[in-house]
């Protein structure tokens, strides 16, 4: 079946409703102590939900999402929905675009056109991407009630499926963050005659690696790094990974509660100093949270992480992915591997060390990594 063009359309009554919620919302009290040094801090989410519920504009926002071309196609048994824009040049090249958790296609807001109409924005014609931006299946309107769930290996099989069998794109590159620089990564390992080039700016390196006897001061730095990820920030993790069922319940009877886990990943990885306004505005965090809202997708977001903990690691031991690799090592990206080790897992032809931004590139730093993009992949085309 073709795709079928896709438009956001929320209820009014779906709306209501979270008015309603919003204003006998239950607080917590907050740990004595500095705040957010525990959690999501109490005064920042009082502030935030009363922005949220008496000035927030879903309709604008809803809005700004139409202006991108939308369709869903059936894919693996399921209504993949994704953003289809065309380039604006002599011959753009098809780009897969992936998001990961908690993101949505909400992040790349601000770079698609930055991607698409590179001559808009001072840059030249000839680097112009044609854009694919799907929701992850189970995430956002990739989602339905009851439906198959996907893990990072389904997810790629998924997105090769929609470019070439759907789309028609026999030869495509591909960039993702989070989630989406693993689904990025197994892709270049599973469909190497697919892709022509890869980028991402989260490697998929193993976590649980035996560390060498004398390790270098840049490797020392990684693992000291990811000590302390693992010990102070894998919570969420362990729990979406594990008992994802049961945190679903909590977080999509409250809004305030959704918003609560969400936000504090957006303050927590990004290059925001603490101040989580310094890098994206309320608005932008509330659409992010309002696309998990309305469609009730949560629970399947997690997904990808019980798959994690209960499958093998989704690029297998000693496989190296051999289609060229750029990668953006953003200052305050949750865990930045050395590049020698990057290197025996993906054939790296660029790595940038950016001078700015941390996990959601797309949101902070979209003209820095517009720019990344159009550079690395200018060879592959």
């Amino acid at each position: 079946m073709p795709p079928r063009p896709f438009r956001v359309e929320v209820p009014e009554a779906t709306l209501a409703d979270l008015r309603e919620r919003l204003g006998r919302a239950r607080w917590p009290d907050q740990a004595p102590g500095a705040e957010w040094a525990f959690g999501t801090s109490l005064a920042y989410m009082k502030e935030l939900v009363a922005y949220w519920k008496d000035r927030y504009d879903w309709r604008a926002h809803e809005a700004r999402l139409n202006t991108f071309r939308q369709f869903t196609a059936p894919v693996a048994g399921i209504d993949v929905h994704f953003i289809h824009e065309e380039g604006r040049g002599p011959n753009p090249l098809p780009l897969l675009l992936s998001h990961g958790w908690p993101g949505s296609v909400w992040e790349f807001h601000k770079i698609l056109p930055m991607l698409t109409d590179p001559a808009r924005f001072g840059g030249d014609p000839a680097d112009a991407f044609t854009v694919i931006a799907p929701s992850l299946p189970g995430y956002g309107f990739s989602f339905a009630p009851g439906q198959a769930r996907f893990g990072v290996a389904e997810i790629a099989d998924v997105f090769a499926s929609l470019m070439t069998d759907t789309l028609g794109y026999r030869r495509f590159v591909a960039q993702g963050g989070d989630w989406g620089g693993f689904i990025t990564s197994k892709l270049g390992a599973a469909y190497p005659e697919r892709l022509a080039a890869i980028h991402v700016n989260l490697l998929s390196l193993r976590r649980d690696i035996k560390p060498p006897a004398q390790p270098s001061p840049e490797e020392k730095q990684y693992l000291d790094d990811l000590g302390r990820w693992q010990r102070e920030e894998t919570g969420y993790q362990w729990i979406q990974g594990t008992r994802p069922q049961t945190l679903a319940f909590g977080l999509s009877d409250s809004p305030v509660g959704l918003a609560a886990w969400i936000v504090e990943k957006f303050r927590t990885w990004s290059d925001c100093g603490g101040d989580v306004e310094r890098r994206f505005t309320k608005d932008e965090l509330l659409t992010n949270v309002m696309i998990y809202w309305v469609t009730g997708s949560i629970n399947a977001s997690f997904w990808p992480y019980y798959a994690r903990f209960h499958s093998p690691w989704p690029i297998a031991d000693g496989q190296r992915i051999e289609v060229p690799t750029g990668y953006a090592a953003f200052p305050k990206e949750i865990v930045r591997p050395p590049r020698s080790w990057a290197e025996r897992m993906y054939n790296i032809r660029r790595w940038t060390v950016m001078p700015a931004g941390g996990h959601f590139a797309a949101m902070e730093e979209p003209e820095a990594l517009a720019a990344e993009l159009r550079a690395f992949f200018r060879e592959y085309r």
